[in-house]
């Protein structure tokens, strides 16, 4: 990534967390109910069988919660975030990077803690017994050669999103290495973004990108709206 992109994300990033400062957080709950009612309502969803979702931050963000419990209760397949170091990272791979694994239960969910960001997350004991998106057990440590299943849906938190589909991340590029892996292995799911709508920059504005960033398939806002990319 050029410095000049990289310092450019970077502001965009301090601009939105700063609007979100000042978002009250009824105003974020009630956006987060008018969401997941909107996206429990597409047919990207309804005929998911197997979704990775991700889990909310304490303020600021959409909260998933609802879109966990219905998910369980209709019998899909649920995979949540986990990051960690790979235990022999080639020359290609991120110091750090993301498996998604499956949630069990409700209770499974209730038991999860939070990380150094607030995230529920997964104990790193627990990981070995879960089953990964990729038809395997426990981390894959980035490997695409057994990818014997894969998701359908992705849930996709962002920082920024805009009216052309893209979106800002955190900075640390979990997700855009994560598709990569996906594009590789032919598994590509699909991708629907959740945004506030303080999070959704004007139609004269783009999030800045680069070739390793990848575009959503829909964006759902805290309005209720939903934006389809031409297939």
């Amino acid at each position: 990534m050029a410095a000049s992109l990289a310092t450019v994300k970077k502001e965009l990033r301090k601009k939105i967390r700063n609007v979100l400062k000042d978002v009250p957080e009824a105003a974020v709950d009630a956006a987060a109910s008018t969401a997941a009612k909107t996206l429990l309502a597409m047919p990207e969803y309804q005929t998911a069988r197997r979704i990775s979702v991700y889990l909310s931050m304490p303020g600021g963000e959409i909260s998933t919660s609802n879109i966990v419990r219905d998910a369980l209760d209709q019998g899909k397949k649920v995979f949540i975030p986990y990051t960690y170091h790979p235990s022999s990272p080639n020359q290609d791979q991120p110091r750090s990077i993301m498996d998604m694994v499956e949630l069990q239960s409700m209770d499974d969910w209730e038991s999860l803690e939070p990380d150094k960001w607030g995230i529920p997350t997964p104990s790193e004991g627990s990981i070995s017994s879960r089953a990964n998106c990729f038809g395997g057990m426990g981390i894959t440590n980035g490997s695409t050669s057994h990818m014997l299943q894969g998701l359908d849906l992705i849930v996709m938190p962002g920082m920024a999103f805009d009216t052309h589909f893209g979106r800002l991340g955190h900075g640390k590029g979990f997700y855009d290495y994560f598709l990569t892996r996906c594009h590789q292995a032919s598994r590509m799911p699909r991708q629907v973004g959740l945004s506030l709508t303080e999070q959704l920059l004007p139609s004269n504005e783009s999030v800045p990108m680069d070739s390793s960033d990848y575009r959503l398939d829909a964006l759902v806002t805290g309005h209720g709206a939903v934006h389809r990319a031409a297939a």
